[in-house]
């Protein structure tokens, strides 16, 4: 098998999926041990039998990479955040690469949609404890205020229909920066319900409470970077 998926998340899914399934009693040597304690062909065993199984891996295959995608990563290697907050995780497109580039960050997922909590369960069940998972709308957080040092909003904003709302939970949520990215250039996706631009977004985004707002743009995508003001001072 090639070396195409980010194999310590992929075989976490398949452990976590197949727990309690006759193949994880049959394969206890794959199931039993810590995930980092599996060498790497193990790791690939796991995901054969995930294949073999039918279960949906293509979520976490690297050919999946998207530049929109690298660049956010290459912010949070300069931002170095204590934790982070992903709002509306969705198939893991930013996900599984956050968690593959940054192993031993704490990271909080949130999403809309029971499925995709699910599958996010299973990595965390299957033995990668660094992501816990909630379902839960942005417009409606149920954390305290300043809970997570950064929050990442990727791809989520053009679908919400009380963008207000939404950039005022994520910004009381967030202690140091927001990294936000939306469609710079109309497409057809119908799910898309907004289009921001420069100046807009960094209007709403004040009124939310942001202090600086950093705007570049890579593949018809804005990549927003939005420090904080906490107690009338800002963090940069």
């Amino acid at each position: 098998m090639n070396q195409s998926y980010f194999e310590r998340l992929a075989a976490a899914f398949v452990r976590g999926k197949l727990q309690g399934d006759p193949a994880a009693k049959a394969h206890v040597e794959l199931f039993a041990r810590p995930l980092d304690q599996l060498a790497d062909h193990e790791l690939r065993a796991l995901i054969q039998l995930g294949l073999a199984h039918d279960l949906r891996l293509h979520k976490f295959k690297r050919t999946m990479d998207l530049v929109r995608v690298r660049k956010v990563l290459g912010i949070l290697r300069g931002l170095q955040p204590a934790e982070l907050l992903d709002i509306g995780s969705g198939r893991g497109a930013f996900l599984w690469p956050l968690l593959d580039a940054f192993p031993c960050l704490p990271v909080t997922a949130v999403d809309l949609l029971e499925r995709r909590v699910a599958d996010i369960e299973a990595v965390r069940r299957g033995g990668v404890d660094q992501v816990r998972v909630f379902q839960a709308d942005a417009t409606a957080l149920e954390f305290a205020d300043g809970s997570f040092d950064v929050v990442a909003l990727l791809e989520v904003l053009e679908h919400i229909p009380a963008t207000a709302l939404a950039l005022a939970e994520v910004c009381r949520v967030a202690r140091r920066a927001l990294v936000l990215s939306v469609p710079s250039t109309l497409d057809d996706n119908p799910e898309h319900i907004h289009l921001f631009d420069q100046a807009s977004l960094t209007a709403r985004l004040r009124e939310a409470g942001a202090g600086r707002v950093n705007v570049s743009y890579v593949h018809n995508h804005m990549i927003v970077v939005a420090s904080l003001e906490k107690n009338g001072k800002r963090n940069t």
